[in-house]
């Protein structure tokens, strides 16, 4: 498949680009889609509740995080308000990733008529532990949809001074027919979680609008599929590929793919954490830095907050937006969701967005690198091999 990208004449804008996203996935281009990206915490979450105000029939909410705080609280109270409408509510979280929030919040919740599911609780899913949802979904009346990096909680907001202010994160709001592929997605967990049957409505397709191709994966199914269409995309772009990456820690055939990349002349660009909520995966991806630099790829280093984003732009026209880490945990024991979008205008809010951010960023440059202390090389190194487990 990489040398059949290698080979599209008009790189990712060429037609066959289309054509092999579908062969490698085996997954539709959804068109007749709107879109609109947010990187700020409040407006997204003030754009979810108003989806979720509006919603008459059905809601579907899948979070890795779910917390018990006031845009927890804020959330739960907008998905009462649907369920007093009639409409059917459906949560999901992660029975890990939510470990910190209480029983009598999900106790609350089911009292309002929410239907609430926990992913792989401790009991009776022990050898199951591994294996996380990591999705960020939310789904109305099969016609809007968000999806990305952001989870419900207070740190997308102004109150967590302690971490220099809120976290940086990008998070997409589709309105069209991908809404369905995502509900699809949604149904896929919420079933292993053992709740009640979604019905979806059978969809009308449409012409026109944003492309979108839906990339969802979990363990056993979907992963190399994932990693298969990432490696086309690095290897059709032609002009330039930027990435942000909240937790990078790449296996060594990610690093060859970004470096060659780089050498045959394309901008290539990593956005990663300055500071991190997990350091040691910050010195795995710092063990790695070496190689890329060597590969002429630049990276640069985020400080003015937590940076939480996982997102790809390619040339102007291909946008990846989602929930997936390059590391090893995202591409073998999660559940993910990321979407693939096949617009300039996307692309170019997301380019802006780049460029913004690389101005509060410090660029990584070899000749100081070269100089980090023997302790810093030590570190790097040995969380560089702890990766796999991370």
């Amino acid at each position: 498949m990489q040398k059949l990208a290698a080979e599209l004449p008009e790189g990712l804008r060429d037609p066959g680009f289309a054509v092999l996203l579908r062969r490698i996935d085996e997954s539709p281009v959804f068109e007749g889609n709107r879109a609109r990206v947010f990187f700020r915490g409040p407006e997204t979450f003030a754009a979810m509740m108003e989806a979720i105000d509006s919603a008459r029939e059905e809601v579907l909410v899948e979070s890795y995080i779910f917390k018990d705080d006031q845009t927890g609280r804020s959330f739960r109270d907008a998905l009462s308000r649907a369920v007093e409408r009639g409409a059917k509510v459906r949560v999901l979280a992660d029975a890990f990733g939510s470990i910190a929030t209480r029983r009598a919040f999900w106790k609350e919740m089911r009292r309002r008529g929410i239907e609430v599911r926990l992913f792989h609780p401790v009991f009776p899913h022990v050898l199951l532990q591994p294996f996380r949802d990591h999705r960020k979904i939310l789904v109305v009346d099969g016609r809007i949809s968000f999806t990305g990096g952001m989870n419900i909680g207070d740190e997308y907001g102004s109150s967590l001074s302690k971490h220099g202010g809120p976290w940086r994160d990008s998070h997409i709001r589709i309105e069209g027919p991908a809404s369905w592929g995502i509900a699809i997605v949604f149904t896929e967990a919420w079933d292993a979680a053992g709740g009640s049957r979604v019905e979806l409505p059978l969809l009308a397709p449409e012409t026109g609008g944003v492309p979108v191709v839906v990339l969802d994966s979990r363990p056993f199914r979907g992963t190399d599929e994932m990693a298969s269409v990432m490696a086309a995309i690095v290897t059709a772009a032609r002009k330039r590929l930027w990435i942000t990456n909240a937790y990078f820690a790449p296996r060594y055939r990610a690093v060859e793919l970004l470096t060659r990349a780089a050498r045959r002349g394309v901008d290539v660009r990593l956005l990663l954490p300055g500071r991190s909520d997990v350091s040691l995966v910050r010195h795995a991806g710092h063990g790695h830095f070496e190689a890329l630099l060597k590969g002429g790829v630049r990276i640069f280093e985020y400080h003015a907050a937590i940076l939480h984003a996982k997102t790809v732009v390619v040339d102007d026209h291909v946008s990846v937006i989602g929930s997936s880490n390059l590391d090893f945990r995202s591409f073998h024991l999660n559940a993910e969701c990321n979407v693939l979008i096949l617009d300039d205008a996307t692309a170019g809010t997301l380019a802006r967005a780049y460029e913004g951010d690389l101005e509060k960023s410090v660029e990584i440059v070899p000749s100081l690198w070269e100089r980090r202390s023997s302790l810093h090389r030590t570190g790097d190194a040995l969380a560089r091999m702890m990766g796999p487990f991370l």
